[in-house]
């Protein structure tokens, strides 16, 4: 017999997400949403680091827009749709490209209800900000602790190690290139065989939203909650999800929608 979280997160979501729309007369209206690959400097401005992975071409943002409100989302599997909204609520989320969709219409219908915050990526100089403010953060919660990164986000990676040590920062990610290399000192991990390592040898978590998109959420969710460790979900991707499921989530300079 299956329990709640057996049941995977946007599939879990689904209800409440329709139920919304459904309340405020979308469902049925002639709503058109857009969702379509921006550039990296559509997404993320010029920032003076040039080793995001969106800038070195291993994702892309969609934007969807809806009634002129926005939602990001990142992926490796951009692609554009143009319909309505309730084509995108019957979309079988079994591909990144339509989790991505799906995601990115979510983030910017709850921005344009006022129910999820930072539905767009920051620009320019704020994603070293939201760095800083990340390492921060977690220092001031919860002091000198080992600390796992999931999705080599480099400026996020930079400033825990700055602030915490390489000694006491755990990386993975999925992108073969970063596989085995070491990035400020530490060794990166590979996230299709070593998540459950990275949990065990953190006590907190800190994780891209884009594993929602990848399929690769859960499989951490359910890790995170068995080794009872604490977490934080960043970025703008996860906005309306964890706005809908009550995920913490950290993105200290996403933009409203």
């Amino acid at each position: 017999m299956s329990t709640h979280d057996d049941i995977p997160v946007l599939e879990r979501i689904k209800p409440r997400f329709r139920e919304i729309v459904t309340k405020a007369r979308l469902l049925d209206s002639s709503v058109a949403v857009l969702a379509k690959p921006l550039t990296p400097e559509e997404a993320i401005g010029t920032p003076g680091r040039r080793d995001f992975p969106i800038i070195i071409g291993k994702e892309r943002v969609l934007e969807a827009s809806v009634r002129g409100s926005r939602g990001h989302a990142f992926t490796d599997s951009p692609h554009e749709f143009e319909g309505r909204l309730s084509e995108v609520l019957d979309f079988e989320l079994t591909t990144n490209q339509n989790r991505a969709i799906y995601v990115a219409t979510l983030n910017a219908v709850l921005a344009h209800l006022g129910l999820a915050t930072g539905t767009v990526h920051c620009k320019d100089e704020d994603p070293e900000q939201c760095a800083r403010d990340i390492a921060s953060h977690l220092y001031d919660k919860y002091g000198e602790v080992e600390v796992g990164l999931i999705g080599l986000n480099p400026a996020i990676a930079e400033r825990l190690v700055d602030r915490f040590g390489p000694a006491h920062v755990h990386i993975s990610d999925l992108f073969a290139d970063n596989i085995g290399k070491i990035r400020f000192g530490v060794e990166v991990w590979d996230g299709n065989t070593r998540t459950e390592d990275l949990i065990e040898a953190s006590q907190v978590i800190v994780f891209t939203g884009t594993t929602l998109l990848n399929n690769t959420f859960d499989h951490i969710w359910h890790e995170i909650r068995r080794q009872n460790k604490a977490y934080l979900v960043y970025g703008v991707t996860a906005a309306g999800v964890a706005a809908l499921a009550g995920f913490e989530r950290i993105c200290p300079c996403g933009q409203d929608g």
